[in-house]
């Protein structure tokens, strides 16, 4: 590439670096980035580099970025930045950062005006004894303006783009496979996409589009609120993605306002979509819109809310065959275990899941399940069974035992036991159960060399109660209504349409739903159902008598 007029575009190669993949090409765009930030001070005028075609070594250590110097690529693939620490064992090494722990980032000290596009970077050569947080691609906070566009990410030890307090800022068309390789998958960070919240103030503008995030050690794309005392921002949009083999396919950890929509979460292991206190401040994100999504087959939960203060509305989504829960609502321990308020589960088509398909298990109150498509969930329904001897094989990610006649998927979400060993079925066929990895990003469900064939295994018994909608804690002021409840398979596996467990309590109203055709009754009463109003529901051979 030739500089045009004005001489605004640098060619990497004619200021210092090789792109040989063994010369350190460190220093010298350290140097450059450094002249065209000090050049950019003095006139206002923005700086691109240009890498052509090559593999530039980055060695030992990050380089600080500059506001208006942009570094582009001719393309993933064609330009790569190869990461490692062979001089300084232990070093994180990003491509980019400017932090506020290291150098003072903030708002009155933010990178601006840059654009990162059309590279690789590949993390695969950061050695390290233990985990960093700081070990990314790109490490930048506080970016103003910023633009992040197509990139290809992968293998860093810790997330691949971990970039916080974005302000008017779009990530597009990044691909980002494998990262977070060193977490534990209890660590901070280690995500594909990761960024840190709260710094700018109530509104911080950004978007994340067309993304690709695939076995990523936590989360394949999440926001993270940064501090308990700052307020949850809002003006964050992920649109267009695909989040598969992470531990949570997409999270808010504490936006207010977020906006998801159109995008793919499947294969992820703890919950395609996940609103809880597991970050950093311990705050749940609140008021957020999940719409037109494909949230499926997905190990444990679909979609996944607790902590939050709410509200928050899922609605118009496919959540399906994921291996427990479609929607839950849940709280984890960390943080606030209080109701949440005014949550909307509105106008989804929930299916073949393993347990319940609307699974309420932590307080709520004035929340609404409305006109949703219920059916065929409890899919985990076959018996305990164990097996062994020449029948039983096993391979990276599947046992097989040609004496078996299993339900197709009766035993999803289950776990089988192998000895001393234990694994996750993912789903399953009339003789083979297909395991689920035992982390993100690799391709085995077990610790070492798979079992000997013949080895005995073990499946537990499944549930005896799996229903449409499951309401097992108290709920003040909720609502169902306008919901199709039913099993329409051939040996229905979906017990009741609604249960209310002993731990639960009877909604305010339920109104104009369908609830006939499940495998054993319309209703199941553990406690009574209240003195909500119970109308036009079809399937009920008498309205439940009110029992306060």
């Amino acid at each position: 590439m030739t500089a045009p007029p004005g001489g605004s575009v640098y060619d990497a190669r004619e200021h210092g670096l090789v792109g040989d993949g063994v010369t350190n090409d460190q220093p010298a765009l350290a140097a450059l980035v450094d002249r065209l930030g000090d050049a950019a001070v003095r006139d206002g005028l923005g700086r691109v580099i240009y890498c052509p075609p090559g593999n530039y070594a980055i060695h030992d250590v990050g380089t600080v970025w500059r506001s208006r110097v942009s570094l582009i690529g001719a393309g993933p693939g064609v330009t790569r930045f190869l990461l490692g620490n062979p001089g300084n064992p232990g070093a994180s090494v990003p491509l980019a950062f400017h932090t506020t722990q290291q150098h003072g980032a903030g708002p009155d000290n933010h990178t601006a005006d840059c654009t990162f596009a059309g590279f690789e970077i590949d993390g695969t050569g950061v050695e390290m004894t233990e985990y960093d947080v700081l070990a990314k691609g790109l490490g930048l906070q506080y970016v103003l303006r910023g633009r992040f566009r197509d990139l290809y990410i992968h293998h860093t030890a810790a997330t691949g783009f971990g970039c916080d307090f974005l302000q008017d800022t779009v990530v597009e068309g990044l691909v980002v496979v494998g990262c977070g390789r060193l977490d534990n998958g209890q660590q901070m960070g280690g995500a594909g996409i990761g960024v840190g919240i709260g710094g700018w103030g109530p509104d911080e503008r950004f978007s994340v589009t067309g993304c690709v995030a695939r076995g990523n050690g936590t989360n394949g794309i999440f926001v993270e609120l940064q501090k308990d005392y700052w307020p949850p921002p809002r003006g964050i949009r992920i649109t267009a993605c695909h989040t598969e083999d992470n531990r949570f396919g997409i999270s808010d950890w504490g936006a207010d306002g977020i906006i998801v929509s159109g995008c793919v979460m499947v294969g992820n292991h703890e919950a395609g979509y996940d609103v809880s206190a597991h970050g950093t401040a311990g705050v749940a994100g609140r008021g957020g819109i999940v719409t037109g999504c494909l949230v499926d087959g997905n190990f444990a939960d679909g979609v996944s809310i607790g902590n939050s203060t709410g509200p928050y509305t899922v609605a118009g989504n496919r959540i399906s065959r994921n291996g427990r829960y479609g929607f839950r609502q849940h709280n984890i321990h960390r943080g606030d275990e209080n109701e949440s308020g005014g949550i909307v589960v509105d106008g989804n088509d929930i299916w073949g899941n393993g347990l319940d398909g609307v699974h309420i298990d932590a307080g709520l109150s004035d929340a609404t399940v409305l006109d949703n498509r219920i059916r065929d969930n409890g899919r985990r329904c076959e018996p305990a069974t164990s097996g062994g001897g020449p029948t039983v094989g096993y391979g990276r990610l599947s046992l097989t035992d040609t004496a078996a006649d299993w339900r197709p998927d009766g035993h999803l979400g289950k776990t089988v036991t192998v000895g001393s060993r234990t694994a996750t079925v993912a789903s399953n066929t009339a003789t083979e159960l297909r395991l689920t990895p035992v982390r993100p990003g690799v391709t085995t469900a077990w610790h070492g060399e798979p079992p000997e064939s013949g080895a005995g295994y073990e499946l537990p018994d499944a549930p005896a109660h799996r229903a449409g909608i499951t309401v097992a804690a108290p709920t003040r002021g909720l609502q169902i209504r306008g919901n199709r409840i039913w099993d329409g398979q051939r040996s229905p596996t979906q017990s009741y349409a609604l249960w209310l467990t002993a731990a639960g309590r009877g909604p305010a109203a339920v109104l104009d739903n369908d609830l006939a055709g499940n495998a054993v009754a319309a209703t199941r009463f553990d406690c009574g159902p209240g003195d909500g109003r119970w109308d036009r529901n079809r399937g009920l051979a008498a309205e439940p008598p009110p029992t306060g």
